[in-house]
């Protein structure tokens, strides 16, 4: 079920009325879905049916992507705003610390949530924030120009290279290493998602001093990296992982950065995993945890 969800969340200019943009499918315990910069809830969309045979699936549009309105005027897009406004859409779901799970940018957001103790678990995957300086810039540089393609682009031409698999490689290679998987649909709907998110400048500006290097104690946590990562590239992973000792972390071979699209089966099993009781997940035989 696709809605829209209207709610005050605080920030630090006061209360302010938010509209957010999900999915929810499935039964169980809730697992809250978070999307990176630049993209929209339907990346989820290749695990979404078997994440929904065992879980409460909510999918979110991020404030100022996909069809989720920006933050109002003056109000920043970082960490600690973004992850008020998380919770308080919790709230008026009437989810109790439900468990969740993101991808780059909303890696990082799981992984703050985390930190508070806001959630039952957390599944990052390729979280950003355990860059070095150097790779910000890298990445940084990157989303820019795949945003700026993005924008410069004709719908046109976008649905017409969409309709090949060299076409969809050129506009994709970046976050999947198997762009030719992606639908031609699906293609074109995420490029028009970049190149319309009007949180991509603000949300960006708010990460350049971004790291994160602190513990979360108290809940699963499970950190997964693609080992074709070209974006956040996967040595971050170890840091991930020293910043997190109690940490989970899992190679996703043949997995770019986007990993839901590479291997559904694969990150699903990770994300179910990863939502479960602690003592379940270490009993799981299907993973190991493993250095990058």
């Amino acid at each position: 079920m696709s809605a829209t969800l209207s709610f005050t969340a605080p920030t630090q200019h006061g209360p302010q009325d938010i509209t957010v943009s999900y999915a929810r499918v499935g039964a169980g315990e809730p697992l809250l879905l978070l999307h990176g910069i630049g993209h929209h809830r339907q990346a989820w969309d290749p695990v979404l049916d078997i994440l929904a045979t065992e879980r409460d699936v909510i999918a979110v549009d991020l404030p100022g992507f996909g069809r989720s309105t920006a933050l109002p005027h003056g109000v920043p897009h970082d960490l600690t705003t973004t992850n008020a406004v998380l919770g308080a859409f919790c709230s008026a779901l009437g989810l109790d610390r439900p468990h969740v799970a993101g991808n780059s940018l909303g890696g990082l957001l799981a992984l703050e949530l985390g930190r508070h103790n806001l959630v039952r678990s957390v599944t990052a995957l390729s979280p950003a924030g355990f860059w070095s300086r150097a790779e910000r810039r890298y990445a940084f540089g990157v989303l820019m120009g795949m945003r700026r393609t993005a924008r410069s682009l004709p719908l046109r031409l976008v649905e017409r290279m969409s309709r090949t698999a060299v076409g969809r490689t050129a506009l994709t290679s970046t976050i999947y290493a198997r762009p030719a998987r992606r639908s031609p649909e699906a293609v074109v709907a995420e490029t028009l998602a970049l190149a319309h998110a009007e949180g991509f400048a603000e949300t960006l500006r708010a990460g350049r001093s971004v790291r994160f290097t602190d513990d979360v104690p108290g809940i699963p946590v499970t950190v997964a990296w693609g080992d074709r990562d070209r974006l956040l590239l996967p040595r971050q992973g170890v840091r991930a992982k020293h910043a997190v000792p109690r940490a989970r972390l899992v190679r996703l071979r043949g997995c770019g950065h986007v990993p839901m699209n590479d291997d559904p089966a694969l990150v699903a099993r990770v994300l179910l995993d990863g939502s479960r009781p602690q003592e379940a997940s270490a009993a799981s035989t299907s993973f190991s945890t493993v250095g990058l």
